[in-house]
């Protein structure tokens, strides 16, 4: 098709010819290039062209933009990323002891992800990695939705590495911490692995769960090792697997009723540092044998009012019993409305439920002080709160994967992401952030403070580098130590300049002043 003559006589470069492609659109003349000539026997030679350099575009010449590398954005999400970094450094370093430093990446990347984005799926893990800081603090990981999967599937398939992770975990545990162990249950409805299955509580639910058990050093406050188990192992048998699988050596352990020391009989013999502090139920023989009732006292130094008694039985065990009078009233109170609501109050019942309200009694291998022994299983309740941030904060409570190498790879990452929680709460209340905003709200303000790719790595709230950051951000940020704050000018100096000693002082006119002469009374 012939190039329209207003075409052709639009100002090019020498040596091209216009191109009609015959397509209605923005790149319909092409203009390309001279590339050669092509000899013809018996005849002219004749011009060949090559490739195309441009186009006419509303009879405008408009050259090809040169192919360039992808363009890297030049800003991205800061504080949320900062905020997990700044505490997660040594299990970052633990990882790159035990895995290639590719999956280290990977992993470190995988779990401060599910940290920022909770919600987060394998699909949509590249995404929010490439408009973070993530992807600065641990460049070059493979997060697309096949290479996480893949990811997960080693590290589960690898359970002597994840030992080893463990252990260096374990090794920062002291002696004399106090390692509270405790289960949960995540719902799981896949088909392809052995590890899902009905609980107890499933049952009644009607879907399938999978179980894990955490250790959690109380003095430290996070959790030190993690493992799953079926849905229907029930925690007395999944409690000596994980001491062994795990090889926990020392501390205390400080365990729920469902974790009884006589199941790990053997495992205390062969750990002479390991030790025990467990409840023990209200209608234990023991309890009356050993008169726990008849309390000696009442400890001090805590908030309530809790009546105690220690004493040692036989094995060189000892026993803590104690009382809490304000539980004990509202055990009391509530067995009264149930009775009172079915009609059926019984004297000796009630006396017995009065004799035991607000009990709880311990039992140790260790001459503890009872106030001790007490406020160690009180501490208890911090795993409960790992648990509930667990499930709901960093949103897993269910597997979202489905073979059991899968399972076990991603209860592995949601290990080092409830670590990295449990730090950042703790850090976070210490500087008195959540006295003011949720642990949510904090986090998304973060999330919110964006900067530019190309600045100093030390951040400062005025160097002129953040990108649209509020106020009070900007105030988290500093609070949390991720940001310098801007220099406050000198405080303005109150009261009267200092007096110049070489100013001759005016004298002041003493009396009245004097009239004049020449004043009459009336102009006065």
């Amino acid at each position: 098709m012939a190039v329209p003559a207003d075409i052709r006589a639009v100002k090019r470069p020498v040596n091209t010819i216009v191109d009609d492609s015959g397509r209605d659109g923005p790149k319909r003349y092409a203009v390309r290039e001279r590339s050669g000539a092509k000899y013809v026997h018996g005849g002219n030679p004749q011009p060949r062209n090559g490739k195309v350099i441009g186009h006419i575009i509303d009879h405008i010449y408009v050259p090809l933009e040169e192919k360039t590398a992808p363009i890297a954005p030049d800003m991205l999400s800061y504080g949320a990323s900062a905020l997990v970094k700044s505490v997660t450094s040594d299990l970052f370093h633990d990882l790159l002891a035990v895995y290639p430093a590719g999956e280290a990446y990977s992993i470190m990347s995988m779990a401060t992800l599910k940290v920022i984005k909770p919600s987060v799926t394998a699909m949509r893990m590249s995404t929010h990695y490439n408009r973070t800081f993530v992807c600065m603090d641990y460049p070059g990981a493979a997060l697309s939705k096949n290479t996480v999967c893949s990811l997960l599937q080693r590290i589960g398939q690898d359970g002597s590495r994840r030992k080893m992770f463990y252990q260096r975990r374990l090794a920062q545990v002291a002696k004399d911490h106090h390692i509270a162990i405790d289960g949960t249950l995540k719902q799981d409805t896949s088909k392809v692995n052995d590890l899902s299955d009905f609980s107890y509580k499933a049952r009644v639910k009607g879907c399938r769960d999978v179980s894990v058990l955490y250790a959690y050093d109380i003095e430290l406050m996070e959790p030190v090792c993690a493992e799953v188990f079926p849905g229907n192992s029930i925690d007395a048998s999944s409690y000596p697997a994980f001491i062994r699988d795990n090889d926990i050596r020392k501390g205390i352990i400080v365990a729920d009723k469902g974790f009884p020391p006589s199941k790990i009989k053997e495992e205390l013999r062969e750990r002479p540092e390991l030790h025990f502090l467990t409840p023990i139920k209200r209608n234990d023989s023991r309890i009356s044998e050993n008169d726990m009732l008849s309390f000696e006292g009442v400890l001090t130094g805590i908030d309530a009012h809790v009546l105690y008694k220690k004493r040692q039985i036989k094995g060189g065990r000892y026993l803590y019993s104690f009382k809490d009078v304000r539980i004990a009233s509202i055990e009391e109170a509530d067995y009264l409305a149930r009775t009172k609501a079915s009609k059926a109050f019984d004297s000796k019942k009630y006396e017995q439920k009065h004799s035991v309200s607000g009990l709880i009694v311990l039992e140790s291998d260790q001459d503890l002080d009872p106030k001790t022994a007490y406020l160690c299983y009180d501490d208890r309740w911090l795993l409960e709160l790992v648990f509930n941030r667990y499930k709901n904060d960093e949103c897993l409570d269910r597997t979202n994967v489905q073979g059991d190498f899968s399972v076990l790879g991603n209860e592995f990452v949601n290990y080092i992401s409830t670590v990295a929680t449990c730090r950042i709460i703790r850090k976070a209340r210490q500087c008195g952030l959540l006295e003011k905003v949720s642990y949510g709200d904090l986090m998304d303000d973060l999330s919110s403070a964006f900067r530019r790719t190309d600045a100093p790595p030390e951040p400062r709230s005025d160097d002129g580098y953040w990108v649209h950051t509020l106020k009070g951000v900007f105030e988290e940020l500093e609070a949390l130590g991720l940001s310098i704050p801007e220099p406050k000018p000198e405080p303005k100096k109150r009261g009267r300049k200092p007096k110049n000693p070489d100013a001759v002082k005016p004298k002041r006119p003493r009396g009245r002043p004097r009239k004049d002469a020449n004043q009459s009374v009336g102009s006065l």
